[in-house]
């Protein structure tokens, strides 16, 4: 199991992140960390480096930061992750937040970092993952006019779009969500399992309430297993197989 997406460069892991990484390391094959902020990329490229070969990281500005990163920091972020490109498996989050971001000025800022970021992706042949949140027509639009290939849709949960993701040949990550929304077990049940990788988003959507780990992919595996009334064994081997693939890993 490969958990696609987390943020274990946030305070929830100060305390006792290395513990929580090995412990990892006894259930899964690898772990992808998020840097969605500037100032976080100094420690995700820490943990990289630490756990090489097992955690590695994509990096980007999750778009709930519009308001508060200045031109020039986005600039030497961008110059930074340039610089350290062999250290990112991919771009992201990026997309578009409408449900923390609500004003229409914000809004259209976002839809210009978005288009930037992709085509900054472009530039380094890296992946895109995208966040999307009450805006997923608009992101798939966006990407769909920016002509973005290699594309995973975090925590997607706009089952009238799957045509679409499926026909654009992208993926989609998952989490616990799972286990409570009807809209995203839509998704999964209606994507092909080879178009499906894991994801926790931990520290959040914790399964039992508190701090979540990677280590909660195994739930998200099984609850695919029986959505799409497969063993366990073939969801774990295929969204590996995927993770792989699609971070080229």
């Amino acid at each position: 199991m490969i958990d696609c997406h987390c943020h274990l460069e946030q305070s929830e892991y100060d305390q006792d992140r290395d513990e929580v990484i090995e412990k990892c390391k006894k259930e899964l094959k690898a772990v992808i960390t998020c840097c969605a902020h500037p100032r976080d990329f100094d420690l995700t490229l820490q943990i990289v480096e630490k756990h090489k070969g097992f955690v590695f990281a994509t990096f980007g500005i999750h778009p709930e930061y519009i308001k508060e990163i200045s031109e020039k920091e986005k600039e030497e972020f961008l110059e930074k992750i340039k610089e350290n490109k062999d250290k990112a498996v991919g771009i992201g989050e990026i997309g578009l937040d409408f449900f923390e971001v609500k004003e229409s000025y914000w809004q259209k800022k976002q839809k210009e970092l978005f288009i930037e970021l992709i085509n900054f992706a472009k530039e380094l042949k890296k992946p895109l993952v995208i966040h999307s949140r009450n805006s997923y027509d608009e992101a798939v639009k966006i990407l769909e006019q920016e002509d973005a290939k290699k594309v995973l849709m975090h925590m997607f949960g706009a089952n009238h779009l799957v045509k679409r993701i499926i026909e654009n040949d992208w993926y989609v990550s998952t989490n616990t969500i799972l286990l409570k929304s009807k809209k995203h077990k839509k998704v999964v049940r209606d994507m092909p399992l080879e178009k499906i990788l894991l994801e926790t988003d931990s520290p959040w959507l914790s399964p039992s309430g508190g701090r979540n780990d990677p280590t909660s992919v195994k739930i998200v595996a099984e609850k695919i297993a029986e959505i799409k009334n497969k063993s366990f064994e073939e969801v774990d081997k295929i969204t590996t197989e995927n993770a792989l693939k699609f971070f080229n890993l």
